[in-house]
């Protein structure tokens, strides 16, 4: 006899033990093996087609393939979720971490077909992730005391973390470029200051990096197209009311007369708002609005020798408040109070810069804002043959911008604070090219052989899982993994722990010598994410699915 608990309006289903758990093995295993081919310098790329739009963009950033397909299964849906707080909390290592949480699953998935107990296998990956970690730590090394070597670690950094796109051909170009802006940050990692404007034509190599600020719009018609000590008047105002725009009503007239009253209105209130503007104190001579402004406001602060932009988009008003030091006005009402005493306008912090002028890039007109109160802010201009091509580009200084932040932050405040071993290890870089993995598989190893029971099998196959890194970044290369990894693992058991893989000629090589460097907090956190999300999924005995109840007819 069955128990039914499940009311049936709500269409539940229920997946138990075994089943759910080869439910969520399944899900997990086929999105890690969709994105493991990216992996890698030599990685393959994706192509990405929006079922609704037709839009295509290729790319090889883990983050952007799998925030971009549809899922359905339970477990898939985790891997997603702790890609996504990879690349928010690092910007980089979303293949990677998919990858080896997939890989500790199929580990799992073996451990659990022998009838060894999830809870056994969470005991021994608990067990090897801490020997993994402590392998990793000792294995890292801290150049933040000395600030030319601690800055050739950054270029390196940037460097590994480009060799994966599509940039990897000019990697020395755009790294140094990138090292360049993020020092600019003085310890920040607001990338808010970071601003990259992208124009298709040219190659990759004419992208450059320009201080101050440049806003893609244009300047309007009759205004000076040069200012000097700008004080900019930002604002997010309605500019358009020059024209009759009553919604939602009708308006009926005896005569053109009282057509040509509602318009002199309109002006009126059009005339105010730019006498509001131009008496404030201290006076602006650049206007900026987020929205249209129509041509009778246009042409009153043109009289006036104001320079006006307009329909400024929403991240560009916001971006240049921050990089001049102006706030956004929304209104420009009146204060002040006896009857009979002269009314004065709000006071609105302006932004300010030393000049403003128009410049061209490829065949577009934009305008650039120099000497800008914080002079941290510049301007990645990156040029490419194809729009699929600048847009990858982006992602990919994106990534190597976001690691270089979090590490360069780091440095500056332990430059600034007394207690350095706090921050060292975030400063600290380790080696890449798979030497890291299999530094730390070695470690577990030798700790399996310490721990009694069944748990030593599960720490033996996160080791094997860690291995599979070194792996897949041979077979994406084309070259014969099995060869290659072996003598990896037997030149570090050898004590050559610097070794790692070559993937320009497919070699076992010196990875401290070719300077392929990794930040330690990034390779940290893939083993961390990725073992913590393995353990939440094997621990899985039970799936529901259940449509929300019906709405019960009031």
């Amino acid at each position: 006899m069955s128990i039914q608990i499940f009311n049936e309006q709500a269409r539940a289903t229920e997946e138990k033990a075994e089943n759910a758990r080869l439910s969520s093995f399944v899900g997990a295993l086929a999105l890690g093996d969709l994105v493991k081919t990216t992996l890698g310098p030599k990685g393959m790329n994706k192509i990405l087609q929006s079922a609704s739009t037709g839009e295509i963009s290729v790319t090889n950033d883990g983050a952007t393939i799998l925030k971009s397909i549809q899922l359905d299964n339970a477990a898939a849906k985790i891997l997603v979720n702790i890609s996504k707080v990879q690349d928010d909390e690092i910007g980089d290592g979303t293949t990677s971490v998919c990858v080896l949480a997939a890989e500790l699953l199929r580990e799992a998935e073996k451990l659990i077909g022998l009838r060894i107990h999830p809870q056994t296998v969470v005991e021994g990956y608990r067990i090897a992730s801490q020997a993994a970690l402590k392998a990793l730590e000792t294995s890292s090394v801290d150049h933040s005391s000395d600030p030319t070597k601690f800055r050739q670690d950054l270029v390196n950094i940037a460097k590994t973390t480009l060799s994966s796109k599509v940039l990897n051909q000019d990697k020395t170009y755009f790294a140094e470029l990138a090292v360049e802006a993020v020092l600019r940050l003085r310890g920040s990692t607001n990338l808010e200051h970071i601003q990259i404007i992208k124009k298709v034509g040219g190659k990759l190599t004419d992208s450059y990096l320009d201080e101050g600020f440049i806003l893609e719009k244009t300047i309007a018609v009759n205004s000076p197209k040069r200012m000097e000590n700008a004080r900019i008047m930002i604002a997010n105002t309605s500019m358009d009311t020059d024209k009759i725009k009553i919604f939602g009503a009708q308006v009926k007239v005896d005569g053109t007369g009282k057509l040509a009253e509602l318009e002199r209105a309109e002006k009126d209130k059009m005339r105010s708002k730019i006498n509001s503007i131009i008496s404030h104190s201290p006076p602006p001579n650049v206007f900026i609005n987020r929205q249209l402004i129509y041509n009778y406001p246009e042409s009153l602060l043109a009289e006036k020798g104001i320079m006006v932009i307009e329909h400024a988009d929403f991240e560009g008003v916001e971006r240049l408040a921050l990089v001049t030091g102006g706030e956004i006005a929304s209104t420009f009402d009146f204060t002040g109070g006896e009857e009979g005493e002269k009314k004065k306008s709000k006071s609105i912090k302006l932004g300010e810069c030393e000049l403003i002028e128009e410049i061209i890039i490829g065949e577009d007109k934009l305008i650039k804002f120099s000497g800008l109160r914080a002079p941290e802010a510049c301007t990645v201009v990156l040029r490419g043959s194809t729009s699929q091509m600048v847009d990858e580009a982006e992602r990919s200084l994106h990534d190597a911008l976001s690691v270089l932040s979090q590490v360069a932050a780091e440095w500056s405040s332990s430059r600034t604070s007394s207690n350095t071993t706090e921050n060292r290890s975030n400063t600290a870089t380790v080696l890449g090219g798979g030497c890291s993995e299999m530094l730390m598989s070695l470690a577990v190893d030798e700790v399996a052989r310490t721990v009694k029971g069944k748990a030593s099998l599960a720490v033996e196959s996160f080791a094997r899982a860690l291995r599979q890194i070194p792996i897949i970044l041979s077979d994406n290369a084309g070259y014969d993994s099995g060869e290659l990894v072996s003598a990896l693992r037997a030149a570090h058991v050898g004590g050559d722990e610097d070794a790692g893989l070559d993937m320009i000629f497919g070699r076992i090589a010196s990875m401290r010598d070719m300077g392929v460097t990794e930040s330690y907090k990034l390779k940290r956190q893939v083993v961390l994410s990725a073992s913590e999300a393995s353990e939440m999924i094997i621990r899985v005995d039970d799936i529901l699915r259940a449509a929300p109840r019906k709405r019960e007819a009031v």
